[in-house]
């Protein structure tokens, strides 16, 4: 009832023309029907198949051989009305690029609207309004369900299941039915329906791998390809060496973000800092595998176009779409490249920044935000500092413990046995070594031993180890500025 409510007193106020973008027509059309008999006007609904139709009090065509299904003929035909109506316009928007009688017939319409009160309404998934037309109009957006509708409609969906197979019950449990239901949030009841129904049908059963592939349906169905993409090999946080106050403090804050009814603070984001290959990507990945939540990876260089205004209209467009995904993990790979204030751009990174803080501090969304960073000088003190982030976390190299379970994840991943090998031994000849020149050495030396026809060994490991010269050698200066710089301003991960 909230649209009905809603449409009503947006009709009421006497707008000639209102924009409803939905992919659910049905939907809109059941919405209008129940306003149109609550005021007492007729409904028609207009399409270029079926021409212009009275649908709310029973479906009677207007007679064939009126041309009504062209829309100028039908427009006219509107115009000429003398009884008040709501006209539905369905899939218009083609009509409306350089046809200027199409247009000035809107206009007409909307002009004289205080004498004869015809509302035309726009039905599309998506249309913009010529700039003669949108100052007489207003747009409005159908609710999306809530999460007892959602609850609805998955019950519903494993009733039928559990008809067609004998009464067998779906197999699920509450802490899957409450993150599937977290993240059918922003969908249209069909979509929640169609994306349940495939889950459940596939095998009977409401499991992990389930809510995965929802949220990889989810973000094909809002289209967000190009600057946004997917992240489907989210990594637990079984698969990172170390970071153990970094999981610690996400551990105290993952319900927080997760939990509906939680009186904390809602946690924002963190910024993650350190040596490259240190492992702040596989960081970023694994908060989400351990909150359970969607990933979603922002390429800022992606953003950016030669066209003015248009790097901040990505940006935004991005931003929302991230909305629409909550709850979710948002993860802004190497910042510093699409936000670094040099001054040689025409200002496009100050305004891509001022959207960005404007999101950050505007959002009602559940959109964790993890940054990851290489140069932290580059960035603006705005964008970092204590309100915006909750906190900044220096990943530093590894020391030999956590060399050592990188040693043992990366040995174990390729099907080859660590306790086969001197992990210790190993851990304490890469000293200085990052997690990815540890596991480049495991692969150069696989190499190295599948040409040799011999089996790998400690021995090759560490001829190979010998043969690397770690980042912490090449670029030791860079590297010691960065640790003396970190280590009063940021927390150890």
């Amino acid at each position: 009832m909230q649209d009905v409510n809603e449409l009503k007193l947006l009709l009421d106020s006497r707008i000639p023309l209102v924009v409803i973008e939905t992919f659910e027509e049905k939907k809109a059309l059941d919405v209008l029907s129940m306003v149109a008999n609550n005021q007492g006007r007729d409904l028609h609904r207009w399409s270029v198949t079926d021409g212009l139709t009275r649908i709310n009090f029973g479906p009677q065509l207007v007679p064939k051989g009126s041309e009504l299904n062209q829309v100028e003929e039908a427009l006219k035909h509107i115009k000429n009305q003398t009884q008040p109506g709501i006209y539905a316009l369905c899939d218009i928007h083609p009509f409306l690029e350089n046809q200027p009688n199409v247009v000035r017939l809107l206009k007409d319409i909307a002009l004289n609207h205080f004498a004869m009160p015809h509302t035309l309404v726009f039905l599309s998934f998506q249309l913009r309004l010529p700039p003669e037309l949108s100052r007489y109009s207003s747009s409005y957006t159908l609710a999306l369900p809530s999460d007892d509708k959602i609850m609805e409609v998955i019950r519903e969906e494993a009733k039928v299941w559990s008809d067609k197979h004998g009464g067998v019950r779906v197999k699920t449990d509450n802490l899957t039915l409450k993150k599937l239901m977290n993240n059918l949030q922003g969908l249209s009841v069909s979509d929640v329906r169609r994306l349940v129904r495939m889950a459940i049908w596939s095998d009977g059963e409401l499991s992990e791998v389930d809510v995965h592939d929802i949220n990889k349906a989810k973000f094909a169905l809002l289209d967000m390809e190009g600057v946004m993409s997917f992240e489907s090999n989210v990594k637990d946080f079984s698969q990172v060496g170390g970071l153990h106050n970094l999981k610690r403090w996400l551990i105290t804050r993952r319900d927080a973000f997760i939990s509906e009814d939680s009186k904390l603070d809602m946690p924002k984001g963190i910024l993650l800092l350190g040596v490259q290959g240190g492992g702040k990507s596989l960081a970023a990945k694994a908060v989400a595998g351990l909150w359970g939540l969607a990933l979603l990876r922002l390429d800022i260089g992606a953003l950016y176009n030669k066209f003015h205004g248009e790097t901040e209209r990505n940006l935004r467009e991005a931003l929302k779409l991230a909305d629409a995904m909550s709850p979710c993990v948002i993860w802004l790979d190497e910042i510093e490249k699409g936000m670094a204030q040099d001054g040689n751009d025409n200002g496009t990174s100050q305004r891509l920044l001022g959207t960005l803080l404007t999101w950050m501090a505007e959002r009602r969304t559940k959109v964790f935000i993890v940054a990851t960073s290489n140069d932290i000088s580059k960035l603006p003190p705005e964008l970092i500092r204590k309100g915006r982030l909750d906190e900044i976390f220096f990943v530093d190299l590894p020391d030999a413990d956590v060399r050592k379970d990188i040693f043992i994840i990366h040995i174990n991943k390729r099907n080859m046995l660590a306790t086969e090998f001197d992990v210790n031994k190993l851990a304490n000849a890469t000293n200085g070594f990052s997690g990815s020149e540890i596991e480049q050495a495991i692969v150069a030396a696989m190499y190295t031993a599948a040409a040799s026809g011999t089996k790998l060994t400690t021995e090759i490991l560490l001829q190979e180890i010998l043969n690397t010269s770690p980042l912490s050698v090449v670029m030791a200066e860079q590297i010691a500025r960065l640790r003396l710089w970190a280590a009063d301003r940021t927390i150890p991960a």
